[in-house]
């Protein structure tokens, strides 16, 4: 199945069983007069409709560029990400404050806790089983969505347990308080899940650049190929959703021909599209100002070290 395919398959797997899911939690938790129950079925809802985000972003993210976008849609994935957050974070605020006033307004009990462990125990494995299929092709496709929508999931299994886990002692020593305490420790788990996301997904947004390791990664590829390249310089790398996009200056040898430069160009994206996936390399060839030794002495010189110079000069500067 091609990736595209593939995330959008996965993605539609995540709308059904949040659907199911928010239906039997809501129902029940009305029956039962748990918040617990209830917060879950609200953190589903917010599951839900991350999952049809996700859902619609990995599709137009997976468009070519077109007239209107030419860097293509991967920002997309991104904004998805973000509104993802903000709806959970504001999920989890409406939560403690449903768990407050049931703490502190002492209504009524909470019934039908058998069902209501049931029920959760099947949200828990529903949960485990999509949400790990989410992570794997999230990370086989470099998702920011799937990635953002798996997390959400994964976290409900363990506000399931922590769920269960109070219904069960609540049948067996009748404390009523377990459940909003229970409700506002879910709602602190959501909140640290959203504050992720959130980031992450406005890092993208605001073209923060690529993690040092992709870097020093581009760069090594770079210096692999020290018997045709002096140094460069200018290197710049962003990531919209899965796309990464980068682009550096290489300062070759003067009597370089220009086949020579295009082909040594070629060589070089597609060794680092190799290394980075979903990557668009675009390399501006300079020649050097003939101060070097190497074109001094052209073309019989000998290879020199390739060095990273500061942006400010293309100076064909050789390490010693």
């Amino acid at each position: 199945m091609e990736a595209p395919e593939e995330k959008i398959a996965v993605a539609q797997l995540s709308v059904f069983s949040n659907t199911v899911l928010v239906a039997l939690k809501l129902v029940l938790g009305i029956l039962m007069g748990s918040v617990a129950v209830i917060s879950e079925a609200v953190h589903s809802g917010m599951d839900l409709l991350a999952a049809l985000m996700a859902r619609f972003s990995v599709a137009m993210s997976a468009e070519p560029a077109d007239e209107e976008h030419h860097f293509g849609h991967g920002k997309y994935e991104n904004l998805s990400g973000m509104v993802e957050g903000i709806l959970i974070f504001l999920a989890a605020g409406w939560i403690i404050y449903e768990a407050a006033r049931r703490l502190f307004g002492r209504e009524g009990e909470v019934g039908l806790i058998g069902a209501g462990i049931a029920v959760m125990a099947v949200s828990m494995i529903l949960n485990l089983y999509v949400g790990t299929k989410l992570r794997k092709v999230a990370k086989k496709t470099d998702s920011l969505a799937l990635e953002a929508d798996a997390y959400h999931l994964l976290t409900d299994v363990w506000t399931s347990v922590g769920v269960i886990v109070a219904l069960v002692l609540m049948h067996f020593t009748g404390y009523q308080w377990l459940d909003p305490i229970v409700a506002i420790f879910v709602a602190l788990l959501i909140i640290r899940t959203a504050f992720g996301i959130t980031k992450r997904s406005t890092e993208g947004l605001l073209d923060k650049s690529l993690p040092d390791s992709e870097l020093r990664l581009i760069e090594s590829v770079i210096r692999s190929h020290e018997s045709d390249v002096l140094n460069f310089h200018k290197l710049r790398a962003r990531k919209m959703g899965s796309d990464r996009q980068i682009d550096l200056h290489l300062v070759v040898p003067r009597y370089q021909s220009v086949k020579q430069s295009h082909d040594l160009v070629d060589e070089l994206e597609e060794e680092i599209k190799v290394a980075l996936m979903h990557a668009s390399v675009v390399v501006h060839i300079e020649p050097c100002d003939a101060r070097c030794e190497k074109c001094k002495m052209a073309p019989y010189a000998p290879s020199g070290q390739i060095q990273k110079v500061p942006d400010e000069t293309s100076d064909c500067r050789l390490k010693k």
